[in-house]
């Protein structure tokens, strides 16, 4: 369909004939003679006409006289909106060094209106269109200049406000297209900072009572800059703008026009209806005078306001200089005051303008360019004496519009997202007491000022679109935030002003009131601060809060709708905390008890009525609790059957995503019970939960529904958190469950395995790998057999997921037969079939060439059963290929640049081969390649980790033989001497604090290495002695004197146990000398008595 706007149809006669004329039959033409630019549509054209009617509007911009410019260019943005990829051929025209957009959009252009015209086309030449090429890069530098340019220029006395409104807006509607659909990326300092300070000068564009002025860039800097207010526009504007104040929710008298002005007149009436008011005394509030709860209804009217109402007249109450604007009272006629309705609409469209295209901006700048500029558009604390710098909270404070708002709001929140990295540096927990201030403590600064500052929005907001921003952006703060780095308290005051919000009338609200207080239940958990606000009382923080539920906050009613359903005992008196969680109450309250009338007017709004709260509201609830159990488990074990109670009852629902969620929680709960029965558990005994409770707690779920939905859920999802939630069962309790339920979970998740969901397929293959360590079933010579083929079976599947979770259940499982194999002895080994075994190795090795996240578990599988097999095995022709292929990828993993994690198994996994005594170590030809191997990693390699596994792994074999030849031995001798030597060495500084942890393991396998050596080893040792003896001898004396200490093996290796060991080499060596007689062959033990003599006599000088 063509539009074509004609507001002089004579100068367009020629125009229309030339369309008619070209068959273009198929589209209808519809005239409008009132022009408006906001309501020209997208032409809907083929690309032939469209090459006519481009060609025809460039001949006459060229041809004809400059009154008809205008129109002709207003034509022009019509065919191109959405047209772009298909103007290329005439852009030199357009776009060129001397095109036509680019002539009229010139700053030296006297006819704005000529010139907004040209912007106007060259931005809609800027929208993308989906799968087509965009502009080339020189024409997109041509663009973003020219918007530049309009953005900094400033409005003369002859341009009205309107139309200087316009020209920015579409400027800034340029710019977000280019950054959005070109994918334009912002790199260069000086481009960045041109762009961010004319944003920032737009955002503050008409907002009354403040005129700042910006340079012409801004450059990174820690402190506030440039914020130069001009004092004489600021007073003659401020008396002019806020004698306008009264009641807010009056409409706006002025008369909405047609077209562009009437759809910007009912923004503007619609944001005149929400304004809030912010008196001046407000923001001079520390943020310790913020009241702990507002006296009014959250949900009725904003809370700061005291207790006056939102529709009374605040001018008593407030100083003017903060007031929101209203058209109510004003000194104009109604003429007049239309004008000047219209004029706030087009300024707020302006900085609504200028706030999205800082977004568009911050997804095309890097993050840490970004927080460069954090103190340009983040508030500080201001200093004694001076005023506080405009920010985009002075947006949100101050802005009379709720949407420009908002739109600040989701710009500090896209700023503060990620920034986790960036605010960790900040700290002020102690006084600071210095001749200047460090960047931790102005960082610091930054965060309680924001605190501050979003805590006086969320009393002051009556809109409840805004509301949510506001608590989203606090929610996103706290998530980022290093509190335990800061002085406490910033919680308290979150925690306290969000709780009436939580029965706000709008469930957005309420919604993300639960979001805000899951980021605090979250962010770095256990917090002490945290963990008090979660004993306080339930009424705490709540007085007059104007509740329209105040019962959720009680536990009875949630506790009476928790009916003992599946004869769940109560729990002990000793599982009962002193003070009962008022977080745990409310969240379950609103899961499963039914909604109340009064609770939301916004709930109609529902796509259908429900019984229970919305299930936005519902679901949130279920996150929370899932967050807190995992972050304060202490506190929710008291109440640990209910919460698996309402687990259950959630995956009873319809609803997949409340039955999602409940999988979630009750896997929360499991993993909690896990993690406080792990051996290295801080949790006393005494404060676990008990074992009875468990297997109670576990019993409920396997006769609830959670087999019903392993079994026949049509959501892949939901079984995946099914089945993470089933592996998660403590394993002594599962030990204690009837023998048909301990059936069933297994046979639950061997079906799993053969799901052709590869989510659920993962699930299940990682959740054999759990059961597989469990020690009532790893002796099942028949459950580990069945497991292992279910593993192996996932091992080959074409998803990458399935195969790392696989290779991960299959080292576990290796680990088993180990385990197996140390404690059943021969019997277990000669009960498992040699075919699965086979089996086992070719597996392990074919996915040892997989992705490293494949390959890391892979290597780890290869060591084990390498490390299993028996002598019998090995001899059998069938066994041969596969050890030797086994082997040569161990080693060619051992030598490659695959992922440190990787190259660290693989080291493990040789050292486990050198515990066979069953394999001809120091035989094989593959021994040399072994050895070469390690010694190469233990030389060279970059991380440390890795050096210390080899050399871990080249102190294993317990006999010289398998050390192999003396030329051989000799070399493993040399590379651990070198080692020693750059232990220290590094590149990554992150690596230096393994080093002595390196060294200690190289002076234990040198010292393996002594104990072992032969009569014709010791020339090849003194030798290298004779040229680094001196250094050895330091290094040794120091692992000697390091004293008791963890070594990577997890051991404990005392002073005593090395001196030990050292004597046990002297002797060793002694013994050889003295048998081969001579004063030469007698040094190297003399040399370690003369080590051992020093070591004791620094002890007792020590000691002394």
């Amino acid at each position: 369909m063509f539009v074509l706007c004609l507001s002089k149809p004579v100068s367009w006669f020629t125009l229309i004939r030339n369309i008619l004329s070209a068959n273009f039959a198929s589209s209808s033409i519809t005239y409008l003679t009132d022009f408006s630019p906001f309501l020209l549509c997208q032409v809907m054209v083929d690309e032939q006409n469209l090459n006519f009617l481009l060609s025809y509007c460039i001949s006459a911009l060229k041809q004809c006289n400059s009154w008809t410019h205008v129109e002709i260019l207003q034509a022009l943005a019509a065919l191109v909106y959405n047209n772009g990829p298909k103007c290329q051929k005439y852009l030199p025209d357009l776009l060129g060094k001397t095109g036509l957009l680019v002539q009229f959009s010139d700053s030296a252009q006297p006819d704005v209106e000529l010139r907004r015209a040209a912007v106007r086309s060259m931005a809609n030449l800027c929208l993308s269109v989906p799968g087509q090429p965009y502009l080339d890069e020189s024409y997109r530098n041509v663009c973003f200049q020219t918007f530049l340019s309009v953005l900094q220029s400033s409005k003369t006395s002859d341009v009205d406000d309107i139309t200087f409104c316009m020209l920015l807006q579409n400027a800034l509607k340029g710019i977000q297209s280019l950054l959005n659909g070109g994918k334009m990326k912002l790199m260069q300092t000086d481009q960045i900072g041109s762009l961010l300070a004319v944003l920032k000068k737009c955002m503050f564009h008409g907002l009354p009572g403040l005129s700042i002025e910006m340079p012409a860039a801004l450059y990174p800097a820690p402190l506030p800059q440039y914020d130069k207010r001009s004092p004489a526009k600021q007073e003659q504007l401020e008396p002019a703008a806020f004698k306008q104040t009264g009641n807010r929710r009056k409409k706006s008298k002025g008369k909405q026009k047609k077209g562009e002005l009437a759809e910007e007149g009912k923004e503007h009436s619609g944001d005149a209806g929400n304004e809030s008011v912010l008196g001046a005394d407000m923001l001079k509030l520390h943020l310790g005078d913020v009241p702990n709860s507002p006296r009014a209804d959250p949900g009725t009217r904003a809370p700061a306001g005291a207790a006056v109402p939102a529709g009374k007249d605040h001018s008593s109450s407030r100083c003017t200089a903060w007031k929101r604007i209203s058209s109510s009272e004003s000194e104009y006629s109604d003429a007049e005051g239309g004008i000047q309705s219209k004029v706030r609409s087009y300024q707020a469209n302006v900085r609504q303008g200028a706030l999205a295209c800082f977004l568009s901006a911050i997804k095309s700048i890097e993050k840490r360019v970004i927080y460069g500029y954090w103190s340009a558009f983040v508030p500080d604390a201001p200093g004694i004496g001076s005023p506080q710098s405009v920010s985009l909270m002075t947006i949100a404070l101050k802005d009379p519009s709720p949407k420009t708002r908002a739109c600040a709001l989701q710009v500090l929140s896209a700023i503060l997202e990620g920034s986790k990295q960036f605010l960790s540096v900040a700290e002020d927990a102690s006084d600071h007491k210095r001749a200047f201030t460090p960047f931790s403590v102005t960082i610091a600064s930054s965060v309680r000022e924001l605190h501050r500052c979003l805590l006086l929005a969320l009393v002051a907001e009556s809109s409840s679109q805004t509301l949510t921003q506001i608590v989203k952006c606090l929610a996103n703060l706290v998530s980022n935030a290093p509190y335990s780095r800061l002085k406490p308290g910033l919680l308290t005051r979150v925690w306290n002003q969000i709780k009436p919000y939580i029965c706000h009338k709008d469930v957005n609200v309420r919604v993300s009131s639960l979001t805000l207080l899951g980021a605090i239940v979250s962010v770095q958990a256990p917090l002490p601060e945290v963990q008090l606000l979660l004993q306080q009382p339930s009424s705490a923080g709540l007085n007059n809060s104007g509740s329209a539920t105040p019962h959720r906050w009680s536990s009875d009613p949630w506790r009476k709708a928790l009916p003992s359903e599946r004869g769940t005992p109560e729990n002990p008196a000793g599982c009962m905390a002193s003070e009962p969680c008022w977080l745990i109450h409310l969240c379950v309250s609103i899961i499963v008890l039914p909604r109340e009338d009064s609770c939301s007017d916004s709930d109609a709004n529902l796509a259908f009525s429900s019984v229970y709260e919305p299930c936005p509201l519902r679901l949130e609830s279920l996150q929370v609790l899932a967050l807190l159990v995992k972050g304060y488990f202490s506190l929710a074990q008291s109440y640990f059957l209910e919460l698996g109670e309402v687990a259950c009852r959630c995956m009873e629902e319809m609803d997949p995503s409340i039955q999602l969620h409940g999988a979630k929680l009750l896997e929360e709960l499991g993993t909690g019970v896990l993690q406080q029965y792990r051996p290295d558990s801080a949790v006393s005994p005494e404060q676990r939960v008990p074992l009875s409770l468990v297997v109670t707690f576990w019993t409920m779920m396997l006769n609830g529904p959670l087999p019903g939905i392993l079994q026949n859920s049509p959501h892949a999802t939901l079984q995946t958190s099914a089945c993470d939630a089933l592996s998660s069962i403590l394993p002594e309790a599962f030990s204690s469950l009837q023998d048909d339920q301990q059936i069933l979970c297994v046979t639950l998740l061997l079906g799993l395995n053969h799901s052709e969901n590869p989510l659920v397929k993962a699930a299940a293959a990682r959740a054999l790998g759990v059961y597989i360590l469990f020690s009532c079933l790893r002796q099942d010579v028949m459950f580990v057999a069945d497991t292992a083929n279910a593993i192996l079976n996932s091992l080959h599947d074409k998803s990458p997921n399935v195969r790392a979770k696989a290779a991960w259940s299959l080292g576990n499982l290796t680990d088993t037969l180990i385990i197996n194999m140390e404690t059943m002895g021969q019997r277990f080994q000669e009960e498992f079939s040699d075919l699965l075994l086979l089996k086992m190795l070719w597996s392990a090795t074919e996915a040892s060439k997989d992705r490293d996240k494949v390959k890391s578990n892979a290597v780890r599988a290869l060591g084990n059963v390498l490390h299993f097999l028996q002598p019998y095995h090995v001899a059998n022709p069938r066994f041969r290929e596969a050890i030797e292929e086994s082997l040569q990828a161990l080693i060619s993993t051992v030598q490659s640049e695959a992922t440190m994690k990787v190259r660290w198994n693989a080291c493990y996994a040789l050292g486990n081969v050198f515990k066979n005594p069953a394999l001809p170590l120091g035989e094989a030809p593959w021994t040399t390649q072994a050895y070469s191997a390690l010694s190469s990693v233990v030389k060279s390699c970059k991380n440390f980790k890795v050096r210390i596994k080899s050399a871990m792994a080249l102190s294993i074999p317990s006999r010289r033989e398998c050390y192999g030849s003396t030329e051989q031995f000799r070399q493993i001798w040399a590379a651990l001497v070198v080692a020693l030597q750059k232990s220290e060495d590094t590149e990554d500084f992150l690596e230096f604090k393994y080093s002595a942890s390196l060294r200690t393991q190289i002076c234990q396998a040198l010292l393996h290495l002594l104990s072992l050596a032969k009569s014709t080893d010791l020339p090849l040792i003194w030798e290298s002695i004779t040229q680094d003896g001196d250094v050895i001898k330091s290094y040794v004396l120091q692992y000697l004197k390091s004293g008791a200490e963890e070594n990577e093996a997890g051991t404990h290796v005392d002073s005593c146990e090395r001196e030990r060991v050292l004597k046990g080499a002297i002797e060793h060596l002694g013994g050889i000398e003295k048998q081969l007689g001579g004063k030469a062959r007698v040094r190297v033990s003399v040399y370690l008595e003369d080590v051992l003599t020093n070591h004791v006599n620094a002890t007792e000088l020590a000691e002394a």
